[in-house]
């Protein structure tokens, strides 16, 4: 065989939302568009702010010397300045930009870190509903994603995750507000979470890192705010990227953030910043940087994912559905009715409603919607999930 069996073994288990996503793409070509109601994946269906596309354009048009080649691999320094003032400002935390890496989206911030500081068999922890790619994004260098279950209310026990704690615990992952479960932690909970961590970092005599994924941080709703990680623990991280909040997914422009009270913070920088290169991302996006630079602290409008959020709750609880309405994010998170994601997910299908399994982010007996569609599809699907429920209802 000449593919490498981690591989092979990864495409057989390949992520649940790709799998939706291209069944959909089958099932329009079949039916057309317009009768197939696609939520399988969080691809935000919003423009970016209009000023975002006369930055890029004035940027582009006054072409310079150099505008397109490398820099340090840490990326530009003015962009790096501009970043760690708004971070320092809005964390409460004075990070400096030596502090701050850009990257090629979230993804490349978290695979530059974790291969930063996991060792082969190290492991990370993870609280169920989570992202589905950080299993792959752990096994890349070496590592093993350890699952800590969230109660129903799907906020995390800092009691559960230091049971999960061993010797080979390297990192706690916190995705808040969350994919798919849109569940905001709150600050009680991050102080608590803290205060085990650096209790368990102690008894040890060395850190364990707090992965704080942000890319849904501006994306809140009913005056709901999201903690500083970095504010209450100093040995964490924050990756994030621009794909949400400004709705540019396919720049893959994003950054890391290092406490620079974090553990060996020099090595740990400099890791960072050569795995940055290694990996083979080299550099985040010469012209993605300077132009991005501009939009600390703007988004798109948040209210147009409000009131899908609220349309789309009002549907499924009229219907019967069972869930816990978002905080944040643009990700409903239903219980499948009957208790079988799977058949769940079939019969929506059926109804050409696709959704994506829970299983797919380690939590059984629920399905992801993704309400960053048009209102057509949220509208046109309302009979199809009527359908559906009183099908496994029965």
């Amino acid at each position: 065989m000449a593919v490498s069996k981690n591989v092979i073994s990864a495409m057989e288990s390949s992520s649940w939302i790709r799998k939706m996503f291209e069944t959909g793409a089958v099932l329009k070509s079949k039916y057309g568009q317009e009768n197939v109601f696609d939520f399988s994946l969080g691809n935000p269906n919003i423009d970016p702010p209009t000023d975002f596309a006369k930055a890029l354009a004035e940027y582009t048009k006054n072409v310079k010397p150099g505008m397109h080649a490398y820099m340090p691999n840490a990326g530009y320094q003015d962009v790096r300045e501009k970043i760690a003032l708004w971070v320092s400002k809005t964390e409460e935390v004075e990070i400096p930009a030596a502090n701050i890496v850009m990257t090629c989206g979230a993804a490349g911030a978290m695979n530059a870190v974790l291969k930063t500081i996991l060792n082969p068999g190290d492991n990370i922890i993870a609280i169920t509903p989570y992202f589905a790619e950080y299993d792959a994004y752990v096994a890349n260098h070496g590592g093993q994603l350890v699952r800590v279950s969230s109660g129903d209310d799907f906020n995390l026990s800092p009691e559960n995750i230091e049971k999960a704690i061993d010797d080979k615990t390297q990192g706690v992952i916190i995705n808040s507000p969350n994919n798919p479960s849109g569940k905001v932690y709150n600050e009680e909970t991050i102080k608590k979470l803290a205060a085990m961590l650096e209790r368990k970092s102690k008894e040890r005599g060395r850190a364990i890192y707090l992965l704080s994924d942000e890319p849904y941080k501006k994306i809140v709703y009913d005056g709901v705010k999201v903690p500083s990680a970095v504010k209450a623990y100093k040995h964490s991280i924050i990756l994030t990227s621009y794909s949400k909040d400004l709705s540019i997914p396919g720049e893959r422009i994003g950054w890391v953030a290092v406490n620079p009270a974090a553990e060996d913070i020099a090595n740990l920088m400099g890791g960072i910043i050569m795995c940055n290169r290694v990996l083979g991302y080299v550099n985040a996006p010469a012209i993605m940087q300077k132009v991005v630079a501009e939009f600390q602290g703007k988004s798109v409008d948040i209210d147009f994912y409000k009131k899908k959020r609220d349309r789309i709750s009002e549907i499924l609880g009229n219907i019967g559905y069972e869930f816990t309405k978002p905080e944040g994010a643009f990700y409903l998170f239903p219980k499948a009715p009957g208790g079988d994601d799977l058949k769940a997910v079939d019969a929506l299908q059926n109804e050409k409603v696709l959704v994506v399994p829970g299983r797919g982010f380690g939590t059984l007996g629920y399905f992801r919607i993704a309400y960053c569609v048009s209102d057509k599809v949220i509208e046109g699907a309302a009979a199809g999930f009527k359908k559906a429920f009183d099908a496994l209802k029965k």
